[in-house]
């Protein structure tokens, strides 16, 4: 018996395996994600801890801390907590998510699936189990961190806990598979581009809320002062206070933009903050930040102003879309724009779920911006100002390249009519007919004849136009000017041999003065044979023996005539024409 064993070829290096040989790779991806989350939570950890020491009376020892810790990291991925230190003994929930704090633990997320995939050698994982093992060895440290928690004065709410935070987890660690990927985005351009339409908008979004908070910040200073000196006394309890707001200043510009939005916030139920007024009875503790907040009663133009922040952030969006849209559909351009703005709205109403929440029981559930009518405000502003700015800069942009290309042949018609015009308006010195058809007769080959030369008894052959108008085309305007150019260069040569007195026997100022006069031509010499006389120059020489006549070849009249016009300027008003021409001609 025969045993035929196939052998596979070993795994390239950084390609995702199958099958037995994916255990490895997955269980290192499972171990980064856990030591993702304990950095985290250690570095959170040490912040709690040094304020602890920092604390001349502390609440408790160092176990309360690592308490306390483990439930602000657990907040930090949208879970929410339990405060069981109440007066009334009723445990309160506290879901208000200090953004600041969600930074560090969800960038190691997001780092440690794109270091799984970004490996110099060796298998790796495919990206969705990158991401799968990676949000899965996080999660085992957060379980963890919950049933630690439980022997705190800050137990984790498992219901929110376990519904915000895998999410949290598996979206950076998703960003981070993306990363390692190179960041594609999707193959259509639509929707790339609304991709790219709805993050700008959200920049300018957030830029805005934040000019807002700091703008009501700067107005009720005093009071935002106060409140931070009756809160804290010393100088540990003002550094922790002053750290606690600074985790706080992102949640403060997400209440700005959805306060500029239109939506507002709520300030416990029944009490709600719009640009149009403050309504109802607040309750608001006593907090730096929230000394800040617009004054009761009905709002006025600096509070209406505020609608100006959606408004520019709209129109960036349609502004992006309208400029990559020139070329494409008015309804390619309408579901791009629509596209864009349900990307941002949806961003919007995350960022404001994650922003607001309960701070206790009672009234103070309902606290922060309404995450569902936050989104679906920046839907409506990206959409009803996005869509007609998005289609403006469309028809401007088209308006402006028909504009530009109107521009461009406006200025190539003076250019094309001068390589045309000596040919077909009638220039001095015989181009007025640009070339007729040299006669093709038994003494040789067809050659122009130009009037005024020494054979102009003979009569022209069929005419052919030189040159015609830029319309015709450029071909047929470069023919026409090189036939031009050949009927001056031939009255240019006539001129040399006699056929005016006036002109040629000095050099040009130019020339070297060592240039004799050119010699006179015998009977046969130049391209056309005529009666020639002796022209002396300024130093005469002994007359040298004529040469004999011949017949010219017919790539004499067919060459293509040299751009140069450094010699004949001082020896014809015909050169003179044929500078012009060739000038023309080379810079058409």
């Amino acid at each position: 018996m025969t045993h035929v064993t196939e052998q596979r070829p070993p795994a390239a290096p950084d390609t995702p395996v199958q099958g037995h040989r994916s255990a490895a790779p997955l269980a290192t991806a499972l171990v980064h994600g856990a030591v993702a989350a304990g950095l985290g939570l250690g570095a959170l950890a040490v912040l709690v801890t040094a304020a602890w020491i920092a604390s001349p009376f502390p609440d408790s020892g160092p176990g309360g801390a690592l308490h306390t810790a483990a439930g602000l990291w657990l907040l930090a991925h949208g879970g929410d907590l339990l405060r069981t230190g109440t007066v009334s003994g009723v445990p309160a929930p506290l879901g208000v998510t200090p953004l600041l704090l969600t930074v560090l633990p969800l960038w190691l997320a997001h780092r440690a699936a794109r270091d799984t995939l970004d490996r110099d050698g060796g298998p790796v994982p495919s990206p969705l189990g990158a991401a799968a093992a990676v949000t899965g060895g996080y999660l085992l440290v957060a379980a963890a961190v919950v049933v630690y928690t439980e022997a705190g004065t800050l137990p984790a709410e498992l219901l929110a806990t376990g519904a915000w935070t895998p999410v949290t987890v598996l979206a950076a660690a998703g960003t981070g598979v993306w990363t390692a990927r190179g960041r594609p985005l999707p193959d259509r351009e639509r929707y790339a581009l609304a991709l790219r339409a709805a993050g700008l908008a959200l920049v300018a979004l957030a830029a805005g809320g934040a000019l807002l908070a700091a703008a009501s910040l700067l107005w009720h200073v005093g009071d935002a002062q106060a409140s931070f000196d009756g809160l804290a006394g010393e100088w540990s309890g003002r550094a922790a206070l002053a750290l606690l707001v600074l985790a706080l200043l992102p949640n403060a510009v997400v209440w700005g933009l959805a306060y500029g939005l239109g939506p507002g916030f709520s300030l416990g139920t029944g009490a709600l903050v719009t640009p149009l007024g403050f309504t109802g009875t607040p309750a608001v503790p006593d907090f730096p930040l929230l000394a800040a907040l617009p004054g009761e009663g009905p709002g006025r133009w600096p509070h209406w102003a505020a609608a100006a922040v959606p408004a520019v952030a709209a129109v960036v969006l349609g502004r992006l879309v309208g400029r990559a849209a020139r070329h494409r559909s008015g309804k390619e351009t309408a579901l791009t724009a629509l596209c864009a703005s349900a990307a941002c709205g949806t961003a919007v109403a995350v960022l404001s779920a994650l922003a607001g929440g309960p701070l206790g029981s009672g009234r103070l559930l309902a606290f922060g911006p309404v995450w569902w009518r936050t989104g679906a405000a920046a839907v409506l502003w990206c959409a009803v100002v996005g869509l007609p700015v998005a289609f403006a800069v469309r028809a401007w942009g088209r308006r402006a390249e028909r504009k530009a290309r109107e521009r461009a042949a406006e200025a190539a018609a003076p250019a094309a009519r001068a390589v045309a015009g000596p040919g077909h308006q009638g220039a001095p010195g015989g181009a007025a007919g640009a070339v007729s058809g040299g006669a093709s007769g038994p003494g040789g080959p067809a050659r122009p004849s130009v009037p005024g030369s020494a054979d102009g008894d003979s009569a022209p052959g069929p005419g052919v136009q030189g040159a015609r108008t830029a319309s015709d085309g450029a071909r047929e305007s470069t023919a026409g000017a090189l036939a031009a150019l050949d009927a001056l260069e031939a009255l240019d040569a006539l001129d040399d041999e006699g056929g005016d007195e006036g002109y040629g026997f000095l050099p040009a100022a130019w020339e070297p003065p060592s240039r004799s006069a050119p010699p006179g031509p015998g009977p046969g010499a130049g391209p056309h044979p005529g009666p020639s006389s002796p022209h002396p120059g300024p130093t005469a020489e002994a007359p040298q023996p004529p040469e004999p006549s011949r017949e010219p070849a017919p790539s004499d009249y067919s060459r293509t005539p040299s751009v140069s016009c450094s010699g004949f300027g001082s020896r014809s008003l015909q050169a003179s024409w044929l500078c012009l021409v060739r000038a023309s001609a080379r810079h058409s």
